[in-house]
């Protein structure tokens, strides 16, 4: 699950959201090297001949193509989010690569989570809500891990400060 609750002191927990990674990059140097070495063997029949070398750059600019594309991917996948909870705050902190740093801040009291089964941008679209506003958390997360987060939410939230 693309996310983990951790207790940093007495009275303070924290949950930290990340994308799901299907590819390491570790796989992504593998599967661009495979697709290079698979789109030579068809050109082994004309080695030796002009006909090589109008060939080539198609490989040549397939093979850069899918490793751009992986980076963008990864680039993209680089959002995460920090939920922290403390005797008396709920934060809310979001990474994103584009758009930077945003953060929510409410007292944990009035926070409160809600989950949208139809009508958000996504299925079982989960919320906090407190403060006078309204935020996203884990809308990079699977269906089935948004209800675990909005039932790990609930019982978080609900839960009495210990002192």
């Amino acid at each position: 699950m693309p996310y983990q609750w951790n207790q940093t002191s007495n009275t303070d927990q924290e949950l930290r959201l990340w994308p799901h990674n299907s590819l390491p990059p570790r796989w992504a140097i593998r599967v661009v090297f495979s697709l290079f070495i698979f789109g030579l063997l068809p050109l082994m029949a004309v080695l030796g001949s002009a006909v090589l070398w109008g060939l080539l750059p198609f490989l040549l600019v397939t093979v850069l193509g899918l490793w751009l594309a992986i980076q963008a991917n990864y680039r993209s996948r680089s959002v995460f989010e920090i939920f922290t909870l403390t005797g008396t705050q709920a934060r809310l902190v979001h990474h994103n690569p584009r758009t930077g740093q945003q953060e929510w801040v409410c007292n944990r009291y009035w926070a409160r989570p809600e989950m949208h089964k139809h009508g958000g941008p996504v299925p079982n679209y989960v919320t906090l809500t407190g403060d006078g506003r309204e935020v996203e958390i884990g809308a990079f997360l699977s269906e089935e891990e948004r209800i675990a987060l909005y039932g790990d939410l609930t019982q978080k939230l609900r839960e009495p400060v210990a002192q």
